[in-house]
């Protein structure tokens, strides 16, 4: 029998390779549908569960096969129901994604790197430098195994990639994934309506990720190239703001679509009056909408959550401008769960991760 490590992973393989894999133990084509549909429409983690396949077919199966889910997962409750959830693979790292809640939604923020090759400021991640990109099956391991930490009234409703991670820098994994979530036949059978894929400004691979019918979302938050090259500056080596917005103009949306631009406000950085009327000139003429996500504290930080004052100073100035532009509601800050928090703490500082929020947040 063949050793664990020379096993096929059968979520590793797409639909073709499936279909290729099934042929070649002499097997009809339509196996191939069954296996899939086991793995992500009931999210069996053993052959044996398989129960539409002859007994036979499954010790077949099981000794060229397996199915390699992460087997730990933590799950960190914030106060206000979010659910961080710490999945932990063969290799010994982890990777977080969130389940937040909010009214009659459900949305799971899904990672797409171990670390991140960027160096935002004002992200955690960012400071963990690049692990690893994941694997298309890992991507898709966090939304099955979400799933499994649901109570029986519970559902998962929109799927956004902010996590861990720069969703363009992976996006090979990333578009086999989405595959996966929207198929209708075997995968898990998502609207690419309720999927939003989120990017720090890789401009040359916009139209790519608007092709997969998913909602896209840049994270913009400066109004001015230096000001840019401060807060994020290897993204600004890739691209700078006037291409990036260049990009953004061309980007090809379908009908009755926009782009979503988020903006973190920092406390006496980006947040003044005058970054708000740049931001309007910046994306005037865009099918757009903007969202502000005041800053999400972390220890170590340069930077500060702006008043509850400014925000809102903030969002008048561009209403007014004719824009649509929301406030992002802080979830799951008591448990680093919120936007621009995940990721690992330096050993030193681990022991203050779950610091007091102030009232005002």
């Amino acid at each position: 029998m063949p050793q664990p490590n020379t096993l096929i992973n059968l979520l590793s393989l797409t639909e073709p390779q499936m279909v290729t894999f099934v042929r070649t133990q002499g097997w009809p084509d339509y196996r191939a549908g069954q296996i899939l549909r086991w793995l992500y429409q009931r999210r069996a983690r053993a052959i044996a569960h398989m129960t539409d396949l002859s007994a036979r077919d499954r010790r077949t199966l099981s000794e060229l096969a397996i199915i390699d889910r992460s087997t730990h997962c933590t799950v960190l409750t914030s106060q206000d129901g979010t659910r961080k959830l710490l999945l932990t693979f063969d290799d010994g790292l982890t990777i977080e994604t969130v389940l937040i809640p909010d009214a009659a939604r459900l949305t799971l923020c899904v990672s797409t790197q171990i670390g991140c090759m960027l160096d935002c400021g004002f992200c955690l991640t960012g400071t963990m430098g690049l692990k690893r990109n994941l694997k298309s099956y890992e991507i898709v391991d966090q939304v099955l195994t979400a799933q499994d930490q649901l109570a029986a009234d519970e559902r998962i409703t929109n799927l956004v990639f902010m996590g861990m991670g720069e969703p363009l820098a992976n996006l090979d994994a990333l578009t086999t994934a989405i595959t996966c979530l929207t198929n209708k036949s075997w995968g898990l059978g998502w609207s690419p309506r309720r999927i939003t894929v989120s990017t720090a400004g890789l401009a040359s691979r916009l139209k790519e990720v608007a092709a997969l019918g998913v909602n896209l979302a840049i994270s913009l938050n400066a109004t001015t190239e230096e000001q840019r090259q401060d807060l994020m500056p290897a993204v600004s080596e890739i691209t700078s703001l006037k291409s990036l917005l260049a990009a953004c103009r061309r980007c090809p949306l379908l009908p009755n679509r926009r782009l979503t631009f988020e903006y973190v406000l920092l406390a006496g950085v980006n947040d003044r009056p005058a970054d708000a009327q740049r931001l309007v000139r910046l994306v005037r003429g865009i099918r757009c909408k903007v969202n502000l996500i005041p800053f999400n504290e972390f220890p170590g930080t340069r930077f500060h959550r702006p008043t509850d004052h400014d925000v809102l100073r903030f969002q008048s100035a561009l209403r007014e401008a004719g824009i649509d532009v929301f406030v992002r509601q802080s979830r799951g800050r008591d448990v680093l769960g919120a936007c621009g928090q995940l990721g690992n703490l330096p050993p030193s500082r681990e022991s203050v991760a779950l610091t007091p929020i102030e009232s005002r947040c």
